[in-house]
């Protein structure tokens, strides 16, 4: 077969990572295995030698097996691929590639401006452990007049989520790159959201896009995953050191699962966007509505930045509904094909009934004694979903 090079993400996701040809026997596996080591051999000491140069120069090289073989390097092409990347870094979660953007990026006594819609665990990193070190965190809204007024000599970072999480705030990428070029500082941008699919940070000018494979990349719950993707070759060089130096590992088993979750990705996304869009539908003709958090709506205030920046959209979405607190428990409570729980991306509904105190630090938050429930919404019949949604609020409407 000759080799080409696809210009659709879709074909380049389904021959990205797969098995090759064996030269003896011409035969190859679609898929590429688990390639599990801790030890790694070396023909000679020449080839040893090569491989430890080209480690020093920030090049992708197996010295040890923490590094990971054939399965973790094709995960990494995966997400490459995905973020438009020159290198990615593979990471055991989420928290753990933010964490490692951060401290590929900062000194002790720097300090960074951190969007106030980023991930809660955000916050707690910097009160245990990046306080600790002495690097100053502040938080405010995400756009240049506001992050300006917050600059400091030692300001070296903007790190940002977009869309902001709880709420889906959409940012302007292109206008906080432009923002942090000429302040000279680092943009890293949480692109769980988009995941390299429907949303390229680094293409809008951002430096660094972290994802946590966790959820729509791996798509099926069962792995934990991150990973921290640039493409400056300083910047690589950087993230290249400290990655080998705290030790990041993932198991080769998550790589492959990760490898099969996102073969399905395309369309596993496209789906569970048309069904939010669906579940949008559905509430903006319920009483209870106040509100729609979601940036595929035209209402939604970030709705003309996600149609200038992104190609699609998720399964996400929150809405604000006139329950009271008695109420919004016994409407989560009564629901029966949601699952209660902290993730999303997977196949299945989920549903987080959203504290209020984590919303107060959101400068998006208009404050109100209303109910916010974020919604994940799977790849279920939405006319299931709708039922369901449809007697949970009757039950809390009764309560």
């Amino acid at each position: 077969m000759a080799n080409s090079i696809p210009a659709d993400l879709d074909t380049l996701l389904q021959h990205t990572g797969i098995g090759e040809f064996d030269p003896v026997h011409g035969a190859a596996p679609v898929a590429l295995p688990a390639v599990r080591t801790s030890t790694v051999r070396f023909q000679n000491l020449d080839a040893l030698k090569r491989a430890q140069q080209a480690k020093a120069k920030g090049e992708r090289s197996v010295t040890y097996g923490r590094v990971g073989m054939d399965t973790h390097a094709a995960l990494e092409d995966v997400f490459c691929k995905l973020e438009g990347a020159e290198r990615a870094f593979l990471a055991s979660s989420g928290m753990a590639a933010i964490t490692l953007a951060f401290f590929s990026t900062l000194n002790s006594r720097d300090h960074v401006l951190v969007a106030d819609c980023c991930y809660g665990p955000v916050r707690y990193l910097d009160k245990v452990v990046l306080g600790r070190m002495d690097i100053e965190v502040s938080y405010c809204r995400a756009t240049p007049a506001a992050l300006k007024a917050q600059l400091r000599p030692n300001t070296r970072v903007l790190y940002v989520e977009s869309p902001g999480s709880l709420l889906f705030e959409m940012l302007d990428i292109p206008a906080l790159a432009a923002f942090a070029r000429e302040h000279k500082l680092i943009l890293a941008v949480d692109n769980t959201w988009g995941s390299g699919y429907i949303y390229r940070p680094l293409e809008l000018g951002a430096d660094i896009s972290i994802v946590a494979g966790t959820k729509y990349v791996g798509g099926h719950s069962d792995l934990m995953l991150g990973a921290v993707m640039a493409r400056d070759p300083a910047l690589i060089q950087r993230i290249n050191d400290t990655h080998y130096a705290m030790g990041y590992s993932i198991s080769a088993d998550d790589a492959w699962l990760a490898i099969r979750g996102v073969r399905t990705l395309p369309i596993r996304m496209r789906q569970t966007a048309r069904n939010a869009l669906e579940i949008c539908d559905f509430f903006s003709s319920r009483p209870e509505l106040v509100r729609l958090y979601h940036p595929a709506l035209p209402s939604d205030p970030g709705h003309a930045i996600w149609q200038r920046d992104c190609t699609g959209s998720n399964g996400m979405l929150a809405v604000e509904l006139k329950l009271g607190d008695a109420a919004a428990h016994r409407f989560v409570d009564a629901l029966t094909l949601f699952g209660i729980g902290f993730s999303w991306g997977g196949f299945e509904s989920l549903v987080q009934l959203v504290d209020h105190g984590a919303l107060d630090v959101h400068g998006y938050w208009t404050p109100s004694e209303n109910a916010i429930v974020r919604l994940h919404i799977g790849l279920e019949s939405t006319q299931d979903l709708i039922a369901d949604l449809s007697q949970a609020l009757d039950q809390a409407a009764a309560a």
